[in-house]
């Protein structure tokens, strides 16, 4: 069962042609969200990213789409407090979730963050995929555990894409990964491929690119 959880191989000359045209089109910010009443209209694909605070979201955001800030990173867990909606091009959505394993916000803005997000995955007809970031030097923690179950009670596939796979020697890259293979095989909506990238070096940029053009 784990080993099905194989590495995303880097994609073929017409792939990568494909997810370099994608990410070629504009970015821009669209809105944040913090109702579901304020969703933008479903009318194009959408996918989204999930991720505990400080697992690079942001930065990964930023290097897909080859701009400086359009997510803005912070040092301060929790600062994305709301589903922030960008359009990549005319056929593209991507939506950055509030991060999660926050320490320091009130129980009652955590809490009004998990129904919304529950309510958005749940709903969300034109969402086609969503990634599950993983600290290449951390694994899966209980709080990614816990997101991963909301995903499989909502029937929304999730692939999981580890971040910051440059800051972890190889020797102990091998140990980590068969963590979250083990930690993946528990929920039903897993991807069964896990895309190992660094937003700092460009590692797995073009693979992800392609993945998110070919849905």
């Amino acid at each position: 069962m784990q080993m099905q959880f194989s590495l995303a191989e880097a994609p073929d000359d017409i792939s990568a042609e494909k997810g370099r045209k994608l990410f070629a089109g504009e970015t821009g910010f669209l809105k944040g969200v913090v109702a579901m009443n304020g969703l933008p209209p479903a009318d194009r694909v959408e996918v989204c990213f999930a991720g505990r605070s400080n697992v690079g979201k942001s930065s990964l955001i930023n290097a897909l789409t080859g701009t400086k800030g359009i997510a803005r990173a912070s040092n301060t867990p929790g600062r994305t407090q709301e589903i922030n909606f960008f359009t990549q091009g005319p056929e593209l959505y991507l939506v950055d979730l509030p991060g999660y394993g926050y320490a320091n916000a009130p129980l009652a803005v955590v809490e009004k963050w998990q129904k919304l997000l529950k309510q958005y995955l749940s709903g969300r007809v034109s969402l086609r995929r969503a990634f599950v970031l993983i600290d290449s030097r951390h694994g899966v923690k209980k709080v990614d555990d816990d997101i991963m179950k909301l995903l499989d009670s909502s029937a929304v596939t999730f692939q999981c894409v580890m971040t910051k796979a440059d800051k972890v020697k190889e020797k102990d890259r091998a140990k980590v990964l068969d963590q979250v293979r083990g930690a993946l095989a528990k929920h039903p909506a897993a991807y069964p491929e896990i895309v190992l990238t660094s937003s700092e070096k460009g590692d797995g940029i073009s693979t992800l690119r392609s993945i998110i053009a070919s849905l």
